[in-house]
Order: structure tokens, then C-alpha cells, then sequence
């Protein structure tokens, strides 16, 4: 009997590279999003426009029994937009209300696995000061302390979806993203991740050109191609272990150098000019050593492979613009 699997935030970035490999796998794919992916056809045998805040709405999307449920649907985007304070109480709510209502929902159709999407924006804040040395293991969580309303909201979600598993009996995975990125992504607008936006910068730049950097550069993050971050989801999802546990990379890397990566891909000549704006913590980078132990798996892709995908999708993205 084929296997069914229902993918909320469909339309997004992870969700829509995920149900393109559920589909490779031979599953049938239910998809919902506010919209469709703007980058990319999607796969997914049924795709339904909606609000998941919307109670009415995710009764009908979850009618049935699926197989395997993928909650990534949230309120959110890069660091000018969750590091601003300007959309703290939407990013909240919508995202909580998302999250209680999809759950609950699996719960009342007796489905069992659901995989939920948290982030490494839950980490405290005071174990992320030191750009060389953040502690990102998952057990450093408490006390805990978020550096924003984003990191908040995703800390109580996964309470929330291990409190049905404590429960309700049910088994819900629980995996923290550390800086997703890759082809098919938000790459300007305001909601796109570092990557995503300095390939956009780099792209755009004249050779002999100048790009901006918010602030002094040397604030440090790991980032995970998107393809290793499937393989790491799918894998939870059908392990033994509820996590929370790190999906994310463990090649740490300063801003700045972040930036020489894609202008160094580019082959042009152009000048870093380090300008104020939201950071977010100082340090970050993914901690593998749970995920090792626990899945015997961890991601391998080099930074520079997955950024010479994304610069070249980019690349092209733009010139259909012209």
C-alpha cells in the first residue's frame, strides 16, 4: 500500500525540497502553504492554499491518517526580519497557533509521527557571546534564554509537541535547524538568510564593486545545504529517538569570511564595507555530537560546494529579471 505524507509549509524553502524527495521515494505527498513556492513547481499530488492558523482549514487538510507528518510552517525569515523587534507578537502567535493547531489535529486522527521544525535560535543568548566558542549542545538549552521572540516560540513549541508525546502516546521528532540554505530559497525581499543574500549581493556587485555587511563581520554561523538537511529530517522522523537534537553543520565560519567565499566563486574583485544592523547572537554553530550518537549520521557536504550551487542558481534567477 503506497505510504502517504502531509507536508505543512509546502511552499517554503525545506518544505518544498522535502516533498520532492518524499515523492522520489514513492510516497503520495499532500502539501499546504499560504502560497505556492514561487522558485519551483511543486510535486506534491495535492497541494491546498491555506491558513493554518485557521482551525476549519486544518481539519480538512488533515482528514485522514498520513504516514508521516512534516509541521515547517512558521512565521519567519533572516535576521532583518526576526531580530528587529518589529514583528515579535505576529512571529509569536502565528507561529504557536500554527503549531496547536497542526498538533492537535494528528493527535484527534491517531497519527502517530509528526516532525516538527525547531530552531537553533533557541539557544541561550549568554552561551553565544563568545564568536569562537558558542555551545550549541542540545542539553545547554536551560536555563533558557533566547537572544529573540522567534527563539522563545520555537522553545515552547517543542515542549509542546514532546508534552503529546508524554501524553498522548504519540511520537513526535523534535530536530533544531542551524541556517538552512541552498537553490530554490527566499533570496531578497527582507526574509532571506545570510547565504542567500550575499550570493544576491555578490551577483549584483560590478567587478571592482562594493557589498555591505552587517556589522563588523566577524559574528560567526555554521550553514547546512538544504538536501543534508532532508536527509537528517527524514532520518529523525523514522528513528527511535524524539530529539531535540542539532540538524546543521559543524564548519563554523565568520560573516566576512562568508562573503570572500562568494565573491572568491564569483571571480570578481569587490571590497567587504561592514555597515550597522541586526545580528543576532555573536556565535553560532551547530553541535553534531548527539546526532552522531543517537542516528549515526551527520552532515558531510563542505560549505564552498553548497554555496557554488546556490551562487549559480542565484546567478540565474537574477538574469530572468533583465
Amino acid at each position: 500500500m503506497q505510504k502517504t505524507a502531509l507536508v505543512c509549509g509546502a511552499g517554503g524553502f525545506i518544505g518544498g525540497h522535502l516533498v520532492k524527495r518524499l515523492k522520489d521515494e514513492g510516497f503520495w505527498v499532500r502539501g499546504v502553504d499560504l502560497k505556492f513556492n514561487e522558485h519551483a513547481e511543486t510535486r506534491a499530488d495535492d497541494f491546498i492554499i491555506g491558513d493554518l492558523r485557521e482551525q476549519s482549514l486544518v481539519r480538512s487538510v488533515i482528514d485522514r491518517r498520513f504516514d508521516e507528518v512534516y509541521q515547517l510552517a512558521a512565521d519567519m525569515g533572516g535576521a532583518g526580519y526576526i531580530f528587529t523587534g518589529e514583528h515579535d507578537a505576529d512571529i509569536m502567535h502565528n507561529s504557536a497557533t500554527i503549531n496547536l493547531n497542526v498538533l492537535d489535529a494528528c493527535h484527534k486522527r491517531n497519527i502517530k509521527r509528526v516532525f516538527y521544525s525547531s530552531s537553533a535560535c533557541m539557544y541561550p543568548e549568554h552561551n553565544q557571546l563568545d564568536p569562537d566558542n558558542p555551545n550549541c549542545a542540545e542539553d545547554s538549552a536551560y536555563p533558557a534564554n533566547p537572544d529573540s521572540e522567534y527563539g522563545w516560540e520555537k522553545l515552547f513549541s517543542e515542549r509542546l509537541y514532546l508534552a503529546y508525546n508524554r501524553n498522548y502516546g504519540m511520537e513526535c521528532r523534535v530536530a533544531r535547524y542551524h541556517n538552512i540554505f541552498g537553490p530554490d530559497g527566499t533570496w531578497d525581499g527582507g526574509k532571506e538568510k545570510a547565504p542567500a543574500a550575499m550570493c544576491r549581493k555578490v551577483a549584483v556587485a560590478e567587478d571592482g564593486g562594493v557589498i555591505e555587511v552587517w556589522g563588523d563581520g566577524q559574528q560567526t554561523r555554521s550553514f547546512l545545504i538544504v538536501d543534508e538537511c532532508v536527509e537528517g529530517t527524514i532520518k529523525l522522523l523514522r528513528s527511535d529517538f524524539e530529539g531535540p537534537v542539532n540538524i546543521g553543520s559543524e564548519e563554523m565560519v565568520t560573516i566576512n569570511k562568508l562573503a570572500e567565499m562568494v565573491i572568491g566563486l564569483s571571480g570578481k574583485d569587490i571590497t567587504i564595507k561592514n555597515i550597522p544592523g541586526p545580528l543576532g547572537v555573536r556565535g553560532r554553530n551547530s553541535d553534531n555530537t548527539l546526532i552522531k550518537e543517537k542516528l549515526d549520521w551527520a552532515p558531510t557536504e563542505p560549505l564552498i560546494a553548497g554555496l557554488e550551487t546556490t551562487y549559480k542558481w542565484i546567478s540565474a534567477e537574477l538574469k530572468k529579471r533583465v
